[in-house]
């Protein structure tokens, strides 16, 4: 069990877990859907001793963070995730950390860098393509199959598993995104924590059926919206690192999208590695980050 602290921001108290408070640059892990901050701690530990100042908070719907005031709208948009990066960034005064985010906090990640030019050092956004947030985007037939889950959340029925089968509908994305046998079930457990929420389940359906159209968002993001959409070309280095073997995300998603990236940009795909990249291989990951952002 990690120890948590807070950040108290307009609207969350923003539970992070932290690595080496007195780092000489700082990294902000992002955690994706389903799982929790813990799924950097084989990563955290090798960025904490190349120097990095690590911190890893969890995301807004995901325990321990939460509202502050019970009338915030329990939006799950992306540019909400986005925004709450850089309140979590300025109530802590940190310059240009480097952002470094799996699934939805790869998401999260790449849009405070469209909200906030030279926000970040780097940016490495881990099994997501950049530039797939739109609803109206191109979408092959094969990956349709692999967003079962997204259409399942906007029908009555997924919402009830996700409300009342939430450990057991996050186990079945484990399960079934990446190469059997990666994960023990303490780890499993661990994760599943921040899944009790008593806000996940609204912030979880409201941001997959945001994402497709089928939600309204927070007017409280209206002007952040339309500065994302379409997707912004992006100054800062990125990273890409995407599993050859994820079956959420597949590997081509995230190809050929050098055109928004000005700053410089490398993909790198691991074979055989599935959708949570930094559970399955974290070393490799840890390197890849530093070679990138040291070089």
């Amino acid at each position: 069990m990690h120890n948590y602290h807070f950040a108290s921001t307009e609207r969350l108290d923003i539970a992070h877990l932290e690595w080496n408070p007195q780092g000489s640059r700082t990294a902000i892990l992002l955690h994706g859907w389903p799982d929790s901050p813990e799924c950097w701690k084989a990563v955290a530990p090798v960025l904490a001793d190349a120097g990095y100042r690590v911190l890893a908070p969890a995301l807004r719907g995901f325990a321990p963070t939460r509202f502050r005031d019970a009338a915030t709208p329990r939006s799950g948009q992306l540019s909400a995730l986005g925004r709450d990066l850089l309140d979590f960034i300025d109530v802590l005064g940190l310059a240009q950390p480097t952002l470094v985010g799996h699934d939805w906090g790869a998401r999260a990640a790449a849009n405070a860098c469209g909200l906030r030019d030279g926000v970040a050092s780097h940016l490495v956004m881990l099994s997501v393509g950049y530039g797939t947030n739109d609803p109206n985007q191109p979408l092959a037939l094969p990956q349709a199959r692999n967003y079962w889950y997204h259409w399942y959340m906007a029908t009555p029925r997924g919402a009830r598993v996700v409300q009342d089968e939430r450990e057991a509908f996050a186990r079945m994305m484990w399960d079934t995104w990446a190469p059997s046998g990666w994960y023990e079930q303490a780890d499993f457990d661990e994760a599943a924590r921040a899944f009790q929420g008593e806000d996940w389940a609204e912030i979880v359906l409201h941001s997959y059926r945001h994402r497709w159209g089928f939600a309204e968002g927070d007017l409280a993001y209206a002007e952040d919206e339309a500065r994302l959409h379409p997707a912004p070309v992006l100054s800062v280095p990125t990273l890409v690192l995407h599993g050859g073997a994820d079956t959420c995300n597949h590997p081509d998603s995230s190809k050929g999208r050098e055109a928004f990236f000005q700053g410089g940009y490398e993909r790198l795909v691991l074979d055989g590695v599935g959708h949570f990249p930094q559970r399955e291989t974290p070393q490799a990951v840890a390197e890849a980050i530093l070679r990138f952002c040291l070089k």
